[in-house]
This record gives structure tokens, sequence and C-alpha cells, in this order.
């Protein structure tokens, strides 16, 4: 499997100690290292090495998750964006200058390009669609959808 930019991606190995880590810091991203150890009942420092081997791998990253209502983002918008007369990912990465938008992925199939968007209210939707989006060179055709509700959303990359 190829992801990123040609990098090949290996499936790291994963045990139970690994996935009981994990699980502790889905609950609780701020739980310390000694905290994930007494629940364990290991040593810190197993801890400790055992999230290194994991992040070394890229099996795993401790992040921080906002609330996109906490940070006062109403609106999300799916946007799928047809580029013409400019490459693709040349356009993606001016979409991804935009504060706006959360994430910017390369598609196969009728949009070239579908982008993530979070915006304070509706009255911004017009604006940010025609003269952000419209405006950057090789943009064709822009397909908005409004999230009307959500219905699901977590950060994981993948369950494991």
């Amino acid at each position: 499997m190829q992801i990123r930019s040609g990098r090949t991606a290996t499936t790291p190995s994963l045990d139970a100690l690994d996935n009981s880590i994990i699980d502790i810091l889905r609950t609780n991203g701020r739980a310390t290292n000694q905290d994930i150890a007494k629940q364990l009942s290991v040593t810190a420092a197993t801890v400790s090495a055992r999230l290194q081997k994991m992040e070394d791998a890229r099996a795993m990253r401790v992040v921080a998750v906002t609330d996109f209502a906490a940070r006062g983002y109403n609106v999300i918008i799916a946007v799928g964006v047809k580029v013409h007369g400019r490459g693709i990912q040349d356009v993606g990465r001016d979409l991804a200058k935009f504060p706006e938008v959360l994430s910017v992925n390369i598609m196969n199939g009728s949009h070239d390009l579908e982008i993530m968007v979070a915006l304070h209210d509706f009255s911004e939707v017009q604006e940010f669609l025609y003269d952000h989006i419209a405006g950057i060179a090789g943009v064709a055709q822009i397909d908005a959808g409004i999230a009307v509700d959500i219905v699901k959303y977590e950060f994981n990359v993948a369950p494991l």
C-alpha cells in the first residue's frame, strides 16, 4: 500500500500493551506515563519506551483535538473541486493555505479535490466559496454540501 507522496506503509506490530496504552490516551490524552504505568502495572520507563516506539513507527501520535463548536465554528462544508488548466497538487496547496480549510484530499472520482471547511456561521458561506475558493487559479467547478448534523466524528486515523 502506498500513502502520501509515494512512501510505502509498513504495518507496525502492536501488542496488547501498546493497544492498552493507546486506549488510555484516547480516553485521557493528558494521562502521564506514570498514570498509564500504574493502570497497566508496568513501569513508567516501559510506557515511555513503548510510546517512543509507536511514534517512531508512525503507529500513533499524541495530538490535541478541538471541538468545532467550542471554537465557534458552526458550519461544516464538504467541497468537491474540479481543476482545469493547472496542476491538482498546486491548487490543493493553495486551498490548504486558508485557515478555514481543515483538510484537502486529492480524489479519484467525480472531483479532483475534496476539502472540508469550517466556518463560523452561514453568512460566511457565499463569500468563502465564491470569493476565496473560486478565486484560486485552476478551480473550474465547486460542489458544496453543508453538514446539517454530525453523526460520527472521530479523530482516530484507524481503529486498532
